[in-house]
């Protein structure tokens, strides 16, 4: 230790001490989501919004942005740990130092009352319990914009938080490329898949039996229950508290256990990514995930491209029979056919594969127009309603189907729903390219091995941290930045589908 650099070495000192404090915040956001009960709101609410106003002074204190100066005139070489740090600290100096930590705390506190009344708001399915919440929000947001500044559109500002260097036109270009393509499909996969509607595999599974069986899945795919856990939730999510302690939540639905099964294999994907992250670089930036974009790219590669799979339900077949006899009724090439079904749909987290971007494109908009100051937060069911019937042909009945079914906007997540679709594109190209670089993948997933597939992912993404930036990351495992080519090209070859 006596070589590091004193400015360095300092910083890593106040990086660890900041990152116990946002894995203490986040236990006590997990327990809140999860255990906590329901009186103990208020007092949850102060709770988190000190946590967060401490983590907040402690990094944006006058010394840090000192410490960083002095490494940035060091002179770190190049492409070295030391100098991504340093850059990383850098960009995350600047934007908070914009916000006064007097307003990260009214955030959380607005949040913590925004994620309870959403949540009545849902279970009522009356948006009018949840929008008084969300204009104070929106109101933050609106400000916490013009403090950190931005080029182009508000939602920039936003957008960084989650997916740096990313920037609103580009993703609507990206995404008015992606719409008529998903459009085009949509058709001929909804054909072909009439024949095997999802409603086959309804019947009674006890929910003991699925956790049983979600657990058996995770723990194949590589999941470490020594450092990990599934509890129950009604928005299912993956939270890493710090060093080996990664929590996963799903929910269950007793008639039909593909739900709880694809949120575990979902979040559990999300979970091996932070179990992948080097624990030497707890608490800095090279002990972090790079974006959420990059993020959602292994949950849906797990969920999708290895859980959706022929390969995956002829292995696993057999073994959901023993812990759902009934499912016997069916055979393998049924139960696949049943999960790969194609159907427009209200609800995001259920959606097919040719459909789920849709839902996010939508979102996209929204997120923008409120930003943007082209739609009231009063106006939002009516502009969703609307946007949704035009896009899906289906005539939203109550808000728990539309405006009000995700959790992101009650808890101050504004600007996360593009890094869905993202992590879209980004899986099917990963996904591709460990099949080109593991030329023996596809067997090995046959017979229900995962190593080699979450080796790879180890090797090209969870190990880098935030050493390159996202678009660099995906360039270096794939040969190229995110586009649509190969996710569209996945689509066509299920569903039979001709470019």
């Amino acid at each position: 230790m006596s070589d590091i650099f004193p400015a360095y070495g300092k910083l890593l000192k106040r990086a660890r001490e900041i990152a116990l404090l946002d894995s203490a915040g986040s236990l006590l956001s997990w327990d809140r989501e999860t255990y906590m009960p329901a009186r103990a709101l208020d007092h949850r609410a102060g709770q988190m919004a000190y946590f967060s106003g401490q983590a907040h002074r402690l990094f944006t204190a006058r010394k840090v942005g000192e410490w960083i100066s002095e490494c940035e005139q060091h002179g770190f070489a190049p492409g070295s740990e030391e100098a991504a740090n340093v850059r990383e600290w850098r960009r995350s100096y600047d934007r908070k130092t914009k916000i006064p930590a007097r307003l990260v705390e009214k955030f959380q506190r607005l949040c913590a009352h925004a994620r309870e009344a959403w949540g009545e708001a849902r279970k009522e399915s009356k948006f009018k319990l949840f929008r008084p919440h969300l204009q104070k929000l929106m109101d933050l947001h609106l400000q916490f914009s013009g403090l950190w500044g931005y080029t182009g559109s508000p939602y920039n500002a936003h957008l960084d938080e989650y997916e740096p260097g990313a920037r609103a036109e580009d993703l609507r270009e990206l995404f008015d490329r992606l719409r008529p393509e998903i459009v085009a499909i949509l058709g001929p996969a909804m054909e072909r898949s009439a024949a095997t509607p999802r409603s086959i595999l309804n019947g009674h599974y006890p929910i003991a039996a699925q956790q049983a069986f979600n657990r058996e899945v995770a723990k194949a795919m590589g999941f470490d229950f020594a450092a990990g856990r599934i509890d129950t939730t009604t928005h299912p999510f993956c939270s890493g508290l710090g060093l080996h302690d990664c929590r996963l939540t799903t929910r269950y639905n007793e008639v039909d256990f593909t739900q709880s099964l694809y949120g575990v294999m979902h979040e559990a994907g999300h979970g091996l990514y932070e179990q992948g992250l080097p624990p030497e670089h707890y608490g800095t930036p090279l002990g972090q995930a790079v974006s959420l974009g990059i993020h959602e790219s292994q949950s849906r590669l797990w969920e999708n491209h290895v859980g959706r799979s022929e390969t995956f339900w002829q292995q696993w077949y057999p073994i959901a029979c023993k812990h759902f006899p009934e499912l016997g009724r069916l055979t393998p090439a049924q139960v696949t056919a049943a999960v790969n079904h194609v159907q427009p749909s209200f609800i995001r987290v259920e959606a097919d594969q040719v459909t789920y971007d849709l839902h996010i494109i939508l979102r996209f908009e929204i997120e923008m127009k409120l930003i943007e100051r082209q739609l009231a937060v009063a106006d939002v069911p009516a502009y969703w309603n609307e946007r949704f019937e035009k896009s899906f042909g289906l005539k939203v009945a109550r808000d728990a189907d539309g405006c009000l079914q995700d959790v992101h906007w009650s808890i101050g997540t504004m600007g996360y729903f593009p890094t869905y679709s993202l992590g879209n594109l980004n899986a099917a190209q990963l996904m591709h390219r460990a099949q080109t670089d593991c030329p023996a993948l596809e067997t090995e997933l046959a017979r229900g091995e995962y190593g080699t597939l979450l080796g790879w992912l180890r090797d090209k993404v969870h190990r880098h941290g935030m050493k390159h930036r996202p678009q660099e990351l995906l360039r270096l495992a794939t040969g190229e930045g995110t586009g649509t080519a190969a996710h569209l090209t996945a689509l066509r070859k299920k569903y039979g589908v001709a470019a």
